[in-house]
């Protein structure tokens, strides 16, 4: 097991890898900490933005701090958690910010909180201790289950608002003062003060693109530098917290304006975003970084943007397949969730990627959405069986998880022996014609109570973490806690039923 010192070196190897770490002395200094291992922090745009961005603030600095890899190594060394660009303990910081990107993170900040030496609920914390902020992409959806555990939310795109809350932060060394005037502002939820969730802050379009401020070896997807081409997203997928409805939809970043970004000696760029292939002039961009010898890797491909070009430039640009969603198992589901991707565009994809040469094809797809049937997944069946005579197919399967803020808010979650059914079904009928990888059904619904689920689901992932994080804790914890989703009213005759979001309960109620 480490000692302190080894921990120490561990860190400071990590360090030297890296490429465009920010260090200075700062009046106000941030501990930004992140709720996962450092290969997921540093994978993560928004997290490297606000890093960025804080240094950019007059008088503020912040330094980094990551859920160890193994947290009980860690806890065997008596080691207060620290930072990486200072060693300090994060408790001596006066504020502790949190960067959340989903909701089973939640026992991340729980398990931080208690590393750092801080008492766990903000009820128990005083004007002695840091204030504890919490914002990122679960705040576009429902981060009520982190009530308990901050003193500020910050809602939405904080690219602007984290500048407005560290003058407020400087300039009102009251706690009690500051908290008060924050509960009143837009872009910000103070627990206990603030009656409910208002709208997602918007950053203004000239401080996009979010970009990488360091880039390491020590991540999955290993020295790249990644930028947004666009924030948002205009289709309206009814699934989705990004869809067209979510500031604005789609903005997207002039490609020179992107190339002039990418540092000098960068060989990996990673074009990240809810919508990349909706970009109007992805190609000419993908054409500027090809022609520089850059390998380029791009998320959010959508199957009718896919054309010849643009495949035959991801595989110039180093792609070894390709990745996209049917989402949902049948032409009929596709269409009910607003996604629209047919079985044509799916095949034409098929058929580009074997004439470019590429591996494989992978589909992600989800299952248990209400009103699926059998039948749904036995056409899917059958288009695997198409596809596969064509390309060697891959399947990402998870199971449908409802979140607020969308129109599916309240659907509800498949019996956990019943996705496992259709998983077998599938895995029966895939045989021998695509590879079927599928996350957790368990971890899914537990993902699920706390999607719908308020502060109560918050306390409940406490419990679960304080009880060693088996599922069954979380089971005994949601039970203990009385956290109970609200029901849904969307399933009709086998039908999916998908009315505006109006008629549904607002994202502040739990």
């Amino acid at each position: 097991m480490p000692d302190r010192w080894g921990l120490a070196e561990a860190v400071a190897a990590r360090l030297g890898d890296e490429r465009g770490t920010l260090f200075r002395e700062a009046d106000l200094p941030v501990a930004l900490c992140y709720p996962s291992p450092y290969a997921i922090g540093m994978s993560s745009l928004g997290f490297q933005t606000i890093y960025r961005e804080i240094h950019a603030h007059p008088g503020c600095a912040a330094e980094r701090a990551f859920l160890p890899d193994d947290v009980a190594a860690w806890r065997g060394s008596r080691t207060p958690l620290f930072t990486y660009e200072s060693r300090r303990p994060v408790g001596e910081f006066p504020v502790v910010a949190f960067s959340v990107a989903y909701e089973l993170e939640v026992a991340g900040v729980c398990e931080l909180l208690d590393l750092a030496g801080l008492p766990v609920l903000r009820e128990d914390r005083d004007r002695r201790h840091p204030l504890v902020v919490a914002g990122g992409p679960l705040t576009f959806s429902n981060p009520l289950p982190l009530a308990p555990f901050v003193d500020v939310l910050v809602l939405g795109e904080a690219d602007e608002l984290i500048h407005d809350l560290l003058d407020r932060i400087g300039g009102t060394p009251d706690r009690e003062a500051l908290l008060a005037e924050l509960a009143g502002r837009p872009g910000y939820f103070v627990p206990g003060r603030t009656p409910r969730l208002g709208a997602v802050a918007k950053a203004d379009d000239g401080r996009l693109p979010a970009r990488s401020q360091i880039v390491t070896p020590h991540t999955e997807l290993r020295s790249m530098f990644l930028v947004e081409p666009g924030r948002g997203c205009s289709r309206g997928c009814t699934y989705c917290v990004m869809r067209r409805s979510t500031n604005g939809g789609m903005r997207t970043v002039d490609p020179e304006r992107l190339l002039a970004l990418v540092p000098e000696g960068v060989r990996r760029v990673g074009l990240v975003g809810a919508a990349v292939t909706d970009h109007p002039r992805l190609p000419r961009l993908l054409r500027a970084l090809v022609a520089e010898g850059i390998e380029v890797g791009a998320s959010s491909l959508r199957a009718d943007r896919l054309s010849d070009e643009l495949v035959g430039l991801l595989r110039e640009a180093g792609a070894r397949s390709i990745t996209t969603a049917a989402d949902g198992a049948s032409e009929r589901l596709r269409r009910a969730l607003d996604r629209k991707t047919s079985e044509a565009q799916l095949l034409a994809v098929a058929e580009r990627v074997r004439a470019h040469g590429l591996a494989h094809l992978k589909l992600y797809l989800m299952v248990g959405l209400p009103g699926e049937t059998d039948e749904d997944l036995d056409e899917l069946v059958r288009l695997a069986g198409e596809i596969s005579r064509i390309v060697p197919l891959v399947f990402g399967v998870s199971p449908f998880v409802a979140k607020r803020n969308t129109p599916m808010d309240g659907a509800p979650f498949e019996p956990i022996p019943r996705i496992d059914a259709k998983l077998d079904r599938l895995r029966r009928g895939l045989r021998g014609r695509a590879e079927l990888r599928s996350s957790s059904p368990r971890w899914a619904w537990v993902e699920y109570m706390l999607a719908q689920g308020g502060p109560e689901a918050g306390l409940a992932a406490m419990d679960a973490w304080r009880a060693g994080g088996s599922f069954a804790d979380w089971k005994r914890a949601f039970a203990a806690r009385g956290v109970r989703p609200h029901e849904s009213r969307r399933v009709d005759d086998g039908r999916l039923r998908l009315p505006s979001l109006a008629a549904w309960p607002s994202v502040g109620t739990a």
